[in-house]
């Protein structure tokens, strides 16, 4: 069906976008449509050139690096060389003078407050609203569902008493650890009561205090019967609920049914890696999500076990405090919205010489629009911020050109400047090789920095795609520019004032059934120095929020500034595979392991819109995959054929082989279609093929151009 669009000065609007803005977006909001069309339009027009020329400049500076790599192969790179080159192409840029970020009206969810970070897909308005409801979680809940807890009934939907008591077990251990009582054990009390402001804890005819009594701050209910009690360790609250009549409490003497913890203190709302938006139709409804966010109003009902169920934002959390006053603990996660990066535009406008507009320039002016209705209530951030997470940026006059578009916003929404606040995605090489004068771009807006592992690799990859061939997957985590990079990003993190006053993030834990892991091998991201990273569900929110009681991680960065800082050297050292000497055997299972997982996702992106998939592996665990996992897939099989490790023949056998697997993975699946046999009729397994053979030629190594054309040609 053919897309209606309507002429608004320079521009021409899709029907459904321009009805969103000026029906939904702007109503209640002291901005009129005309008003705004006209001066987004004016914005628009002197931003999009801008944009097009920094494309340009990667493109250009990607053949300046192919043509070093093509001229120089054969011989050992020499870092000292290969730096100068960098340096005189522009890709390296010289470091200036210490600085520290200025960035004001920052809500303590960033500044103060370390705890686990939710990255949710907008498109899926239920899976928004439990994010955002993630603030806080039963402990009990969380532990119960996942493999933490060893027991017979594992997976059955009948209660396991057994495992109900293993539970409450990890709990009072949690307990004792992080507040412990004063000469007994959580273990054992068979009471809680509030006296003149403290916690007083009874053991049959003994009363008790936490040893630290700081630890107690408020409860709800009456003080001689409290059915809460409100603690806080690190910075993060817990809530102890009293209820002996609930079902959970019927062998508890103190009457305990749950402990609810503090968890997804940030979430980000995903437009970009998690969901599959290539049209005015899907943007909407990302929009839309947002917006209903930001007003406060967004509601979905779904069905659950035959039930019609409601669901909607959580409130405030009210309970009195160790001095009688009826205070309140905030019910959400702060929202932060991830934007699109610089490359992509949209067919939902298009500009006076007929292009579709970048992608991230809607984004940026209509996600903040939307903000403008929190602005007035504070129901998200209450200093009046709008946090905006941007992704894939190329180094400093691309951090600097965010600056730019975020200060059209605020002059076209009449906001106060540096409203907008920036989370910089520390995932391209050249990013983290300039991280130091990125962040001096925006040195007013900066909340937050992050690592991700996933694009980083595959820029790493397609960067220095003409060096050779790559190393395996598995074996990236253990290269030099790895330890390097992560390293690196705290280090001039540090340096630049964030403790205290923005985010040092780290990456996904992808695993979401492996929970009893994550809580083993997480804690490195606390240890590293991050006071926040990302988990993929609510359940792994709550469960990764325990280790934030085990490191203060404002104690644990004073203690990293004074580590040997990581050296570019190593962050420029490029993970190329010396002489290798792989088995048919292994490159085949290599191969098949990317083709089946990159399959996949794919598949279910294209056919269905579906942006973030749990993707079975070769081996049947279920991994979460977003176009960031796809492009490392992608780039290292192609870097592979490029480099004659393989064959294009010989992928394109494995790739119709893992289709098979991939379609009897999915034969549950009502929407599913087959890729297998008939191959050149699926939409989905020929864009899986044109990510690979020709991976070398897409932009940065990025997947979208190819995924965004196939679904929109699937859509029609």
């Amino acid at each position: 069906m053919k897309k209606k669009f309507t002429k608004i000065n320079n521009l021409s609007v899709s029907n459904e976008l321009l009805n969103f803005v000026d029906q939904e977006l702007l109503k209640d909001t002291d901005i009129s449509p005309k008003n705004f069309w006209l001066e987004f339009d004016k914005s628009v027009h002197e931003l999009a050139p801008k944009n097009k020329e920094l494309i340009q400049i990667r493109e250009n500076l990607q053949k300046k690096i192919d043509s070093w790599h093509i001229k120089n192969k054969g011989n050992e790179i020499n870092l000292k060389e290969y730096k100068n080159f960098l340096k005189k192409i522009g890709y390296l840029k010289d470091v200036g003078p210490d600085f520290k970020i200025k960035t004001k009206n920052v809500d303590k969810e960033i500044t103060s407050v370390a705890g686990p970070q939710l990255v949710v897909p907008i498109m899926n308005e239920r899976y928004a609203l439990n994010a955002a409801n993630a603030r806080w979680m039963s402990l009990y809940d969380s532990l119960y569902g996942t493999d933490i807890i060893k027991s017979e009934e594992g997976g059955s939907e009948r209660y396991d008493p057994l495992r109900g008591q293993e539970v409450i077990k990890y709990v009072r251990e949690f307990l004792d650890k992080h507040i412990p009582i004063d000469g007994t054990s959580w273990k054992n009390i068979s009471a809680l009561k509030v006296k003149n402001g403290n916690l007083i804890i009874h053991k049959n005819d003994s009363e008790y205090k936490l040893k630290d009594i700081q630890k107690f701050i408020g409860h709800r209910g009456e003080s001689e019967k409290p059915s809460g009690i409100i603690l806080k360790n690190n910075g993060l609250h817990i809530e102890i609920i009293i209820n002996p009549r609930a079902f959970s409490a019927a062998h508890d003497i103190a009457g305990i049914s749950d402990v609810i913890v503090e968890a997804a203190v940030s979430t980000i709302c995903d437009n970009e890696d998690s969901v599959a938006a290539v049209d005015a139709e899907d943007k909407v409804i990302c929009y839309r999500n947002w917006l209903g966010l930001m007003k406060g109003n967004l509601k979905t009902t779904f069905i659950k076990g035959g039930k019609k169920l409601e669901r909607k934002l959580n409130p405030d959390r009210s309970y009195i405090s160790k001095d009688g006053k009826g205070l309140k603990l905030h019910g959400r996660s702060l929202l932060l919205v991830r934007n699109v990066g610089h490359l992509m535009t949209n067919p939902a406008i298009t500009l006076k010489d007929g292009s579709e507009i970048p992608e991230g320039i809607m984004d940026a002016f209509i996600t903040s629009a939307a903000c403008l209705h929190d602005i007035k209530k504070r129901g998200n951030s209450r200093t009046g911020s709008i946090y905006i997470v941007k992704p894939k940026m190329h180094g400093p006059d691309e951090t600097a050109f965010t600056d730019l578009i975020f200060t059209k916003v605020e002059e076209v929404l009449k906001l106060e400047k540096y409203t907008c606040k920036i989370g910089i995605m520390d995932e391209e090489r050249r990013t983290s090789s300039n991280l130091k004068e990125c962040i001096r771009t925006l040195e007013n807006r900066v909340f937050f920095i992050n690592t991700g592992f996933l694009d980083r690799t595959g820029d790493e990859m397609h960067t220095s795609m003409e060096a050779g061939p790559m190393i395996k997957k598995g074996d990236m985590k253990s290269s030099k520019w790895i330890d390097a990079y992560e390293n690196n990003n705290v280090d001039i993190g540090l340096q630049c004032g964030f403790s205290g006053k923005a985010q040092i993030g780290k990456g996904m834990w992808a695993m979401p059934d492996k929970m009893a892991e994550m809580m083993k091998q997480k804690t490195n991201h606390l240890e590293a120095g991050a006071n926040c990273a990302w988990v993929p569900s609510p359940t792994a929110a709550a469960l990764h929020a325990l280790h934030y009681h085990e490191i203060n991680i404002f104690e644990k960065q004073k203690k990293l500034q004074n580590r040997e800082k990581a050296k570019l050297d190593d962050l420029l050292t490029i993970p190329v595979a010396d002489r290798p000497n792989w088995s048919l055997e292994e490159i085949n299972s290599e191969i098949s392991n990317s083709a089946q997982t990159l399959l996949g996702y794919v598949v279910r992106w294209i056919d269905q819109g579906v942006g973030c998939s749990k993707v079975p592996d070769i081996n049947n665990i279920g991994l979460m995959e977003d176009r960031a996992t796809l492009r490392i897939s992608s780039q290292h099989i192609a870097n592979w054929i490029h480099h004659g490790i393989c064959t294009s023949k010989q992928v394109l056998e494995i790739m119709k082989k893992m289709a098979k697997i991939v379609d009897e993975q999915n034969k549950n699946d009502k929407l599913y279609q087959n890729m297998s046999p008939n191959f050149d009729k699926s939409i989905a397994f020929k864009a899986a093929c044109d990510l690979v053979f020709h991976g070398r030629n897409q932009p940065s190594g990025y997947t979208e151009p190819i995924l965004h054309l196939n679904r929109l040609i699937k859509k029609n």
